[in-house]
Order: C-alpha cells, then sequence, then structure tokens
C-alpha cells in the first residue's frame, strides 16, 4: 500500500482548509437550537466556507447532494440535511464539515446537544469523544495504524457501547479520501502498516450505543443503526510532523467539545 506524504512546506494550503472548517463548526455552537433545520445549517456552512475562499467537498461528490453531513440521533453518518427536519429537545447531532482551498482538504465533524439530553446520550458524547482524543496519543512514526483501534475499542467496549465497523477514517490532502484506511476497531492485518512521517489522515470514531451493525437507507447515504440507538463521532485530520503529531482541525476557540 502506498501511502502518501507530504513535507511541512506543502501543506500551508490544507492548514487552511481546516483550519476553515474548524471555524465554521465553532460558529455552529451559536447557530444550532431547537427549530432549526438541518438544511439551515448546511446553507450557513455553504455561505461561510464561501465567503472564506474556500470549497465544501462534499457538495456533488459521488452524487452526495448537500455541503455537509448533518447526523442526527441513530445515524452514524452522512446524513443528508433536510428542509424537513427541524431540531428538537433532546437530539444529538453530528455536522461534518470539509473545505477546499486550492485543491487541498480539511475535514472535520463534531457533536451537538439540542437542549437538555438524556444521561445516555450524553455519556455515549463523552466517551466518544474519549475514543478521539485518546486514539490520537498512539500516533508515532514507526507504530502499527492498528493501536488506534484496539485503543478506541479499549474505552468504548468497557462502557457498553460498541464502535461502528462499516466506516473509517482516511488519508487526505489533496484527495478528500487516499490510502491507508483508518479502522476504529482492532484488526491484525493492520498490524503491519505504519504511520511514516508526512501522512495526513483523519481520525473519526462511530461509537453506538447498541450494536456496531448498520443499514443505509433508501436515499444511498444515510448510514444508521441497525438496532434504532444512538450513535455519536468526532472528527479531526492531523498531520505527522516528525516527532509531533498536529491537530489541523483543532477548534480555534477551545471548544471542539463542550
Amino acid at each position: 500500500m502506498k501511502i502518501k506524504t507530504y513535507k511541512p512546506s506543502e501543506i500551508n494550503s490544507c492548514r487552511e482548509a481546516s483550519k476553515i472548517s474548524a471555524a465554521i463548526l465553532d460558529e455552529l455552537n451559536h447557530l444550532i437550537a431547537v427549530g432549526i433545520t438541518t438544511d439551515e445549517i448546511d446553507n450557513f456552512c455553504l455561505d461561510r466556507i464561501k465567503k472564506l475562499g474556500g470549497l465544501p467537498a462534499p457538495l456533488f461528490y459521488r452524487g452526495f447532494p448537500k455541503s455537509t453531513c448533518t447526523s442526527l440521533n441513530r445515524v452514524i453518518c452522512h446524513g443528508i440535511p433536510s428542509k424537513n427536519r427541524k431540531l428538537e429537545e433532546g437530539d444529538i447531532l453530528n455536522v461534518d464539515v470539509t473545505t477546499i482551498i486550492d485543491g487541498w482538504h480539511g475535514d472535520s465533524s463534531r457533536m451537538y446537544k439540542v437542549g437538555n439530553i438524556s444521561v445516555k446520550a450524553q455519556n455515549l458524547c463523552n466517551i466518544t469523544h474519549s475514543c478521539l482524543i485518546e486514539s490520537l496519543k498512539v500516533i508515532k512514526v514507526g507504530s502499527s495504524i492498528s493501536l488506534i483501534g484496539k485503543k478506541i475499542e479499549e474505552i468504548a467496549h468497557p462502557n457498553n457501547f460498541s464502535v461502528v465497523r462499516d466506516f473509517c477514517g482516511h488519508g487526505v490532502g489533496l484527495n478528500f479520501h487516499e490510502n491507508p484506511s483508518i479502522l476504529h476497531y482492532y484488526d491484525k492485518d493492520y498490524d503491519d502498516i505504519k504511520f511514516v512521517d508526512g501522512m495526513i489522515f483523519t481520525v473519526e470514531p462511530m461509537i453506538n450505543a447498541g450494536k456496531y451493525h448498520s443499514k443505509i437507507l433508501n436515499d444511498g447515504w444515510t448510514a444508521v443503526t441497525k438496532d434504532k440507538t444512538l450513535s455519536a463521532q468526532y472528527e479531526h485530520t492531523v498531520y505527522i510532523n516528525g516527532d509531533k503529531i498536529e491537530i489541523l482541525t483543532e477548534s480555534p476557540n477551545g471548544v471542539f467539545y463542550n
């Protein structure tokens, strides 16, 4: 498997794209509330991406019809924004924003809580965030990519949550999706694939309150939990710069998780 690598001097536009995605996700904290539609969220993100000089990567990607993914409650990922779905008290929502600047991609997502949410939903968000943050700590040049999945399972499983297997993180850069796949569960076949200096990739664990199984709805995109339980996801784009691990999509206001 060939893994693309990039020198620090080459990725300035990737840094900028990632900063824009992170800044827009910060801004959504002031927008998301009971009564707003997921389509209004998508339109806001599209407008901000354009005003900041970027393009929305999801729009028309393999036929996807919107600029962001908005995944509510039992939706695992790739939820399509809709004019017909208003946010309700107790919802949990993932918004996934990927900005393109000069061909470079910056990809991030995070959870938003609508009003007062259930204890179980709050715990799911807490554990999912921990899965992301703790798994980033195992990244090191020469270490196995499989360590990410192992760490995530070590956190999710004792809390009686499951790790989605049908979707994964990925290399990113001049393409939306590049090698390697970053599995969020342990697979020994990935033990021999190592982190290398100059990699850019996403880590984006999707954690379910029930079982890990998923299904795709008739729209061909929306992935939901098969057992209709809640799902949550947090995502960062990261860059291996020698012995440093740079989180390119860090929140500019320190509100990635709140």
